[in-house]
C-alpha cells in the first residue's frame, strides 16, 4: 500500500500549562475528501496551523508527501504543496482580485511572468471569479469573498487544499456552490481536508472522517459510521 500523502504522528502541541493536542494522529490519503471535525476548542485549527507550519508540534512528526516538514518554516512547506483558505479572508484590499493571485503565485516559488497572469485568469475562472476579476475586494459579496480565498490558495498550486470553514455564514444554495468548487478540485486530483461546522456539507463531501474533542482524537470513519458513533454524539452534546 501506498504512503499516505500526509501523515501526522503523535503531534502535541501545548501553550503554556494547556494541551491544545495531546498524541493527535491521523494519516490522509492522496487523492482523497477528508473530514477533520469536532466542536468548538477541540484543537482542529491548532492541528491545521502545525501542518501548514503557523505553529510548531512540541512533540510529534509530520510528514508531507514523504518529507519530514515538522521543523520546517511555513514557505516551505507551500512549495512541496501544502495550501490553505482561512476562516476570515483576509485580502490584499488596495489590489484587485487577479493581483490577489500574483503574491501566492510568488510565494509559492512561481516567478511572476505573462504565463503567471495567464493561471491566475484560468484560476478565477475554475473558481467563477473570471468576470470579477478587475475589482478590488471590497467590491465583493460574502461567498465571492470565500472564492478568492480558495483561489488565492490554489494559485500555490498545491497538491493538499485545506479548506477551513469556507461555507460558514453562507446560505444552503452558497454552501452547495462552494461544494461544487471542491468537488471539482479533487477530481482534478487536488487532496483535499476540510474542515467544517455544516455537518451536512462535512458528511456529503467527505470519504473518511476524523473527529477531535479536547485535543485528542476520538474516532475515525465514514460520514455514515461518525453520525452513529456514541462518542462523537457526545461530544457534541454533551451528557
Amino acid at each position: 500500500m501506498a504512503n499516505p500523502l500526509l501523515e501526522v504522528d503523535g503531534v502535541v502541541k501545548r501553550f503554556g500549562g494547556f494541551t491544545a493536542l495531546n498524541r493527535v494522529t491521523l494519516h490522509v490519503k492522496a487523492g482523497e475528501r477528508f473530514g477533520l471535525i469536532g466542536p468548538n476548542g477541540s484543537g482542529k485549527t491548532t492541528l491545521i496551523n502545525c501542518v501548514a507550519g503557523s505553529l510548531r508540534a512540541d512533540e510529534g512528526r509530520i510528514v508531507f508527501d514523504g518529507t519530514d516538514v515538522t521543523g520546517l518554516p511555513p514557505h516551505r512547506r507551500t512549495r512541496l504543496g501544502i495550501a490553505r483558505s482561512f476562516q476570515i479572508p483576509k485580502p490584499f484590499t488596495s489590489m484587485s482580485v487577479l493581483d490577489n493571485l500574483g503574491i501566492p503565485l510568488e510565494y509559492a516559488g512561481h516567478a511572476r511572468s505573462e504565463g503567471g497572469g495567464a493561471e491566475a485568469r484560468e484560476i478565477l475562472k475554475e473558481i467563477g471569479l473570471d468576470a470579477k476579476a478587475h475589482l478590488r475586494p471590497a467590491g465583493l459579496t460574502q461567498i465571492e469573498m470565500r472564492k478568492l480565498e480558495l483561489a488565492r490558495a490554489m494559485a500555490a498550486r498545491p497538491k493538499l487544499l485545506i479548506s477551513d470553514e469556507a461555507m460558514a455564514g453562507l446560505s444552503s444554495a452558497e454552501v452547495d456552490d462552494i461544494l461544487a468548487i471542491l468537488f471539482r478540485l479533487n477530481a482534478q486530483g487536488i487532496t483535499i481536508i476540510m474542515i467544517e461546522h455544516i455537518m451536512r456539507a462535512v458528511m456529503r463531501f467527505s470519504q473518511r472522517v476524523v473527529v477531535l474533542d479536547a485535543g485528542e482524537r476520538i474516532a475515525e470513519g465514514t460520514p455514515d459510521e461518525i453520525v452513529r458513533n456514541p462518542a462523537v454524539e457526545k461530544a457534541y452534546l454533551g451528557e
